[in-house]
């Protein structure tokens, strides 16, 4: 999980790989929409060396990359940094989406010289047979300072730039299609400094996003004789109705809207917790085209497998179990009535059972890829359905990203756990059959996601004679703290 440094540039492959794709100029359209992306955290460019990357991912196949920090060389002495996380998504179907970011934190180069407290980079780009667009939303660079920093100039060795993006649609009769990159920060030596020669290069927060697809084609027309005689005329005919998404059973009716909700209503003044427990990663996708269910209802916070699941204000549990988009899903209502949902569980735990009334902080289950997921990296998908928003069904969605900014917590815990469980097979139900899942009489659902000291408890290994039960056990904390407890 650490930020591992990898010695060769797939960047450049990548590239290559794109250009094939989309298309040299004087060469044929491709008949396939086409969707890339990628990203990396940093990059260190040395004239005649190999320099490095970390935090580097591709997509189609989503991924998605996070470490604790980065150093240049080993020594630290061009560059170190806190928390390193990137990740890539591409969805070549009617719709063409991708979207890519990189995140770093703490940032110092030279011994300090110059420091940066955070570095976001960000793209989304759509292309569908109406046209393309893209942006860089939520690109930023703050905090930069330092005692070489004088504006643009870094002493008399370097520059420094910061960008928001580069890109645009270049669609056509036949195609659309829109490319757009950004490095959010750009380090440039113009001389000799700490060990690296002139003309070397700094870059971090790199994303990129490219999408292609076909145009609509020619409205067909259809030949009608003229009240007059003497010729036809022809009239357009009306394009086919997309039929509407029928309702997930039991939970929400599907009543479309006009336009993807843009609020961000204020849920309680309770507190909520980030709902997934340990080191994350997690981009803006919300509203990104889908086939299956026309748009992106929510976020995906990718996890190791396992990691746990909490719920993220104190409510009541329902809707618990197999969906063929979700997998292993639930629903969680609080007090207020604003309601959550939960995707692609790899097992729950004992708190989930429809009914359940359970705190915030409370293990529900655990990340993986079950359901339309099935082969992408593991993940959450995780849905806000405010309560004023009800009315309007599954629809009533709102963007999760801004909550989940503001529930993030401070400092992460990590521990392994095993334990949880999966409900019989039900009549008409087509789900994977579970492996092996490890119960014992302190199961994880007794413990708090906000109290590391009672999962500790909750999952010490028992010892008894005659014991044969495997038995999950807790892993030494990487850092002190607590998830903190965020309002809504």
């Amino acid at each position: 999980m650490g930020g591992s440094v990898l010695r060769r540039s797939p960047l450049a492959l990548a590239l290559v790989a794109i250009a094939l794709a989309l298309g040299s100029p004087g060469s044929s359209a491709p008949e396939r929409n086409v969707a890339t992306s990628q990203a990396f955290a940093i990059k260190i460019v040395v004239p005649g060396q190999s320099g490095a990357i970390t935090g580097y991912v591709a997509a189609p196949k989503d991924s998605v990359g996070f470490g604790a920090g980065f150093a240049y060389p080993q020594d630290g002495s061009v560059l170190t940094s806190g928390a390193v996380t990137s990740s890539a998504s591409a969805d070549p179907s009617q719709t063409s989406t991708a979207s890519a970011s990189a995140g770093v934190t703490s940032i110092s180069l030279f011994g300090g010289e110059v420091t940066v407290e955070k570095v976001d980079a960000k793209v989304q780009a759509t292309a569908g047979t109406a046209g393309s667009s893209g942006d860089f939303s939520g690109t930023a660079v703050t905090g930069v300072a330092g005692s070489a920093v004088a504006g643009n100039t870094l002493g008399n060795w370097g520059t420094l730039s910061i960008s928001n993006g580069a890109g645009g649609s270049a669609d056509t009769d036949t195609r659309r299609v829109w490319h757009g990159s950004v490095t959010a920060l750009a380090i440039t030596l113009t001389a000799e400094h700490g060990g690296l020669p002139a003309g070397s290069q700094i870059l971090v927060g790199y994303a990129e996003a490219n999408v292609d697809a076909a145009a609509a084609p020619p409205p067909t027309t259809t030949p009608v004789p003229t009240p007059a005689g003497g010729g036809t005329t022809t009239t357009a005919t009306p394009k086919d109705k997309v039929p509407a998404k029928p309702p997930e059973p039991g939970v929400l009716p599907r009543k479309p809207i006009d336009k993807i909700p843009d609020v961000h209503p204020k849920l309680t003044a309770g507190g909520y917790v980030f709902p997934v427990y340990g080191p994350v990663s997690y981009s803006d996708t919300y509203g990104a085209a889908r086939a299956d269910v026309g748009w992106h209802h929510g976020g995906d916070i990718f996890a190791p497998l396992g990691a746990p699941v909490l719920a993220v204000a104190t409510g009541t549990v329902f809707s618990v179990g197999w969906n063929d988009l979700g997998g292993w899903r639930l629903w969680l209502r609080d007090r207020q009535g604003n309601q959550f949902y939960y995707a692609h569980l790899s097992a729950y735990s004992l708190n989930a059972v429809n009914g359940a009334h359970v705190r915030a902080g409370a293990v529900l289950g655990f990340v993986g890829n079950t359901g339309d997921a099935q082969g992408t990296p593991y993940h959450l998908h995780f849905e806000i359905h405010p309560v004023s928003l009800l009315p309007f069904g599954y629809d009533g969605v709102v963007d999760p990203t801004p909550y989940l900014d503001a529930w993030r917590r401070v400092q992460d815990i990590r521990f392994a756990a095993a334990a949880g469980w999966l409900p019989a097979a039900q009549r008409g139900v087509i789900a994977p059959q579970p492996g092996v899942i490890l119960l014992q009489v302190s199961d994880i659902s007794s413990a708090s996601g906000l109290d590391p000291g009672s999962l500790q408890r909750a999952l010490a290994p028992v010892a008894r004679e005659g014991d044969s039960a495997l038995v999950g056990g807790l892993l030494p904390p990487t850092s002190a703290g607590t998830p903190s407890l965020s309002r809504g």
